[in-house]
């Protein structure tokens, strides 16, 4: 009878485990892995042009814009791509952007748009695994951080040693900025703008998955989180964005949009209560997610060049 019973438990050990491994397995694919996301929408067609988009003007501006192509190699051996726009002349200041999730450089238009008109050279790259970058995943602005210290320097020694430089994200770019703010930053970078970026990818992961499929973090968290370390070398819990900005001293501001049902809205206040430096929080109304702009055009584009022009001239 107990030898019935106790192999009754390994069977049933063994196929919870089995299980959990399938379902971990399944969200890596699902959040992590490079593939097409169902649930984000579709890049637009280059060249084609839709009369009823909020950014027709701005993206035939960007579509002919004379452009540079850039590179770095990641520490870990990837070939990162990106543009690089130039402005004024003269300009000796530079505006690094951060696309979204599951995006690329040609989804940032309009953001290129704003600052180039603000006097900007623009350095746009395709995070890892998107757009032309190498890479298998996605590291959710984590593992981005250090790519982006080595856009960083790129940038220092293309436009000299006294260039002023302006980091802006948007969604997973949000994120990435912040956590490129938390590292030892060179003192090049004057200001940082983060648009909707998550507080932790903990904590943005189990709310999609309570949103998306109406099931607990726990245990799916943790043992997608134990796959992706052994597949893509790191947990969730290391792309914390509260614990990062406590070590920023970069003046920063903050943008969320009111209705954002992506990122939740309150997720912002976490990164705005932790963050040490001189800061702004603009709170964008009637905005869902990465549509602050959108949906307030004059006023967003207000609150970002009166804030960075305060710390670059």
């Amino acid at each position: 009878m107990k030898r019935k019973l106790w192999i009754g438990l390994g069977v049933l050990v063994i196929l919870v485990v089995f299980g959990l491994g399938f379902a971990g397995n399944y969200f890596y694919d699902v959040a992590v892995a490079i593939n097409q996301k169902d649930f984000i929408e579709a890049a637009d067609v280059d060249g084609v042009y839709d009369p009823k988009d909020p950014w027709l003007e701005e993206k035939k501006w960007y579509d002919k814009i004379e452009r540079e192509d850039v590179s770095i190699e990641s520490e870990d051996g990837l070939k990162l791509s990106g543009i690089y726009i130039k402005g004024d002349s003269d300009a000796k200041k530079v505006a690094i952007l951060a696309h979204g999730y599951a995006g690329n450089l040609e989804q940032m238009a309009q953001y290129v748009k704003m600052y180039h008109d603000m006097g900007f050279n623009v350095l746009v790259p395709d995070a890892r695994g998107h757009g032309t970058s190498e890479g298998n995943y996605i590291g959710f602005g984590w593992h981005e951080r250090n790519d982006y210290l080595q856009w960083i320097q790129l940038m220092i020694d293309k436009v000299g040693t006294d260039a002023e430089l302006a980091l802006f994200g948007i969604s997973m770019g949000g994120a990435t900025v912040m956590n490129v703010s938390g590292e030892e930053l060179p003192a090049n970078v004057k200001v940082i703008v983060e648009d909707c970026g998550y507080s932790s990818l903990n904590g943005e992961l189990a709310y999609q998955l309570k949103d998306m499929y109406d099931l607990p973090a726990f245990p799916l968290i943790p043992v997608t989180s134990l796959v992706t370390k052994i597949r893509s070398d790191y947990w969730f819990g290391e792309a914390d964005t509260v614990e990062q900005i406590k070590n920023n001293s970069v003046p920063m501001l903050f943008i969320h949009g009111e209705k954002d049902t992506f990122v939740p809205t309150e997720m912002v206040y976490d990164v705005y209560e932790a963050n040490p430096s001189p800061k702004e929080l603009y709170i964008a109304p009637n905005a869902d997610h990465a549509e602050s702009y959108e949906q307030n055009k004059e006023d967003y584009k207000k609150k970002v060049q009166d804030f960075v022009s305060e710390y670059i001239s």
